[in-house]
């Protein structure tokens, strides 16, 4: 049986050599070509490696690289830094025993993070490590619609970003950006733990609805965490765009805290304020009748 490390180590290394053409690596390209990027054989020629052991790298037949060899690999594959550790955590974890048993639990918030959560007064959610939402506060629920309303079980923000019927998205400028970030994080989780069934779960079902999920899925890029700006478009108030950052949460592996904050004395940070009383607003009536 394949080890599940190695055969995402040659999945990785497959996908990052399709992107190489012979010219990027100051190669005579030749004849016609039949692959998409470089041979196999030209790639191991570059990293100073025989062709049939980077055939069964590839292959995720049982190999050992050691560390010259994973950073001869990074060099010929022109790996940025974060592309550059997640070829080292594949590799390290295929040279180990699979354990026998591993702890699939439930995900939990810590209760000081829940408390974290209700003091910041923007816009805060936890994502799992597998981007399953876990907790929010007041103003992500004013920003992105009340996370209690979506069928059990489909409160995942990959999910999500794949369901039109659900976010209405697809005609976003920066969709697709938006859909890697989330595919590449969770290719980072898989890194650690490919057997796991939450991430079975997630990528077996939207590889088999979604075209563009196998697609985008297959480039293997990797987002250790996000750090970006993201344009919302609310009823009522316009469009708000936030800067996005995520911070990993201590004693919980995977899981991040998402906040989204505005730029202070701007026009985003005035529509944040007029979402966030709009949102009391509402809220009012409920919270009233639920205290008789």
């Amino acid at each position: 049986m394949t080890h599940p490390y190695a055969r995402e180590l040659g999945d990785f290394l497959r996908a990052r050599r399709s992107r190489l053409s012979p010219r990027d690596v100051g190669l005579e390209p030749g004849g016609r070509r039949k692959v998409t990027g470089l041979r196999r054989e030209e790639l191991a020629l570059l990293a100073g490696l025989s062709t049939d052991y980077y055939q069964r790298m590839e292959q995720g037949r049982e190999v050992r690289p050691s560390d010259d060899v994973l950073d001869a690999l990074a060099a010929a594959l022109g790996l940025d830094d974060e592309e550059r550790r997640h070829l080292f955590t594949l590799a390290h974890a295929a040279r180990r025993p699979m354990p026998a048993r591993v702890d699939h639990g439930p995900e939990k918030v810590p209760d000081s993070t829940r408390r974290l959560l209700r003091v910041l007064d923007t816009p805060a959610i936890v994502l799992g490590r597998h981007l399953d939402v876990l907790a929010w506060n007041p103003m992500a629920e004013a920003l992105l619609g009340d996370p209690d309303a979506y069928p059990p079980g489909r409160l995942n923000m990959l999910q999500l970003m794949f369901d039109d019927a659900l976010t209405g998205e697809r005609s976003c400028p920066d969709w697709e950006r938006q859909a890697l970030d989330c595919i590449g994080m969770m290719r980072a989780a898989v890194a650690t733990d490919p057997t796991h069934p939450r991430a079975i779960a997630i990528v077996g079902e939207l590889s088999i609805r979604s075209a563009e999920f196998r697609r985008l899925w297959a480039r293997h890029d990797i987002r250790e965490s996000v750090s970006d700006t993201k344009t919302f478009r609310v009823p009522g108030v316009g469009d708000i765009t936030l800067a996005r950052d995520s911070y990993p949460l201590p004693g919980s592996p995977g899981a991040v805290l998402l906040v989204f904050t505005a730029e202070p004395d701007t026009p985003d940070a005035d529509r944040l304020r007029l979402l966030a009383s709009l949102h009391a607003t509402r809220s009012a009536p409920a919270d009233r009748h639920s205290s008789r």
